[in-house]
């Protein structure tokens, strides 16, 4: 008996390590993501487009000098190579350039509540999505979330008098990058520096007309500001290996809950740091899809838990 508890107790160790190894790593990437508007806030002094392109351009020196490292630049030649999976990785670069500059837009014009609000709408979202494109079926706690969500937009639209479409626009290209992500066969840091490598040119692009047009801020804001733009690299690559090392070793259902701590986060910069206005009106339409996540969280956990049983 004690040789069998000495054997398995290592096992048992490493598993756990490995457990939290990975919720330390999905965490650390949705609270950077979170984190994010106070970063871009930092930034308020230089234009969307800018950040935008510094933001395509460092991320996308960074993750091909770390596939360069680690010998896996093979993987973006594939990709690139292959016709159906470049195609796709064109959609979707295309996709997360219309989320980037639509979010860093409404940081920087005072919209990060409402921005939030679309990445609490996002998973809601990407089962709308599944049904209609996947024909995928929903159980009737699925479809009450979903409704529910919908009436919220719908009540948020009728309350403030325009529908949230910066949440919507978010949602939506957020929601089409993951289906065209997860029908691709690419691993992603290889895919994200496909999608960087495809938008660079633009990117540099749009920064020598800046710099032609003495309208550049990098070297020209002082040094904090350079460091904020070099930053850029970091604060968009750094979240998105955390998410892909640590999602392989926790529970799907786990990684579902954490999803919402990023755009918690937000919705909490918003108002508490920011000092957004949130009247009664827009309280109501978020209460609303808050209820709608609570009941598609609860349906995923007893799912997932029915399966393990099983």
């Amino acid at each position: 008996m004690t040789e069998t508890v000495s054997d398995d107790t290592p096992v048992a160790a490493r598993r756990s390590g490995s457990t939290r190894a990975g919720l330390v790593s999905v965490l650390g990437a949705f609270v950077i993501w979170g984190l994010l508007p106070l970063y871009l806030h930092a930034l308020g002094a230089v234009p969307t487009l800018q950040i935008m392109a510094h933001r395509i351009l460092w991320s996308c020196v960074l993750v091909f000098g770390w596939l360069a490292l680690r010998g896996g630049l093979g993987s973006v030649r594939s990709a690139l190579a292959d016709p159906p999976s470049r195609r796709r990785l064109t959609a979707s670069a295309a996709l997360v350039s219309i989320n980037w500059v639509v979010y860093v837009w409404a940081v920087n014009s005072g919209h990060v509540v409402e921005a939030s609000l679309g990445y609490f709408i996002n998973p809601l979202l990407s089962v709308a999505l599944g049904v209609v494109v996947l024909q995928e079926r929903l159980d009737r706690a699925q479809w009450v979330a979903v409704g529910l969500a919908a009436a919220g937009v719908a009540y948020l639209s009728l309350a403030t008098g325009r529908p949230p479409w910066i949440a919507l626009v978010l949602a939506a290209s957020f929601a089409g990058y993951g289906f065209i992500r997860k029908v691709v066969a690419v691993e992603s840091v290889p895919g994200l520096a496909t999608e960087t490598l495809l938008l660079a040119p633009l990117a540099v692009g749009w920064l020598l007309w800046c710099e032609h047009e003495g309208s550049g801020a990098f070297g020209h804001a002082g040094a904090p500001i350079n460091l904020l733009l070099l930053g850029c690299g970091i604060v968009t690559a750094l979240p998105l290996a955390l998410f892909a090392f640590g999602a392989r070793l926790i529970p799907l259902s786990s990684v579902g809950l954490l999803q919402y701590v990023g755009p918690t986060l937000q919705f909490l910069i918003g108002v508490l740091v920011l000092h957004e206005a949130f009247p009664r009106a827009r309280a109501v339409g978020f209460a609303m899809i808050w209820s709608a996540l609570a009941i598609y969280a609860a349906d995923s956990l007893w799912r997932n838990r029915k399966l393990l049983r099983a």
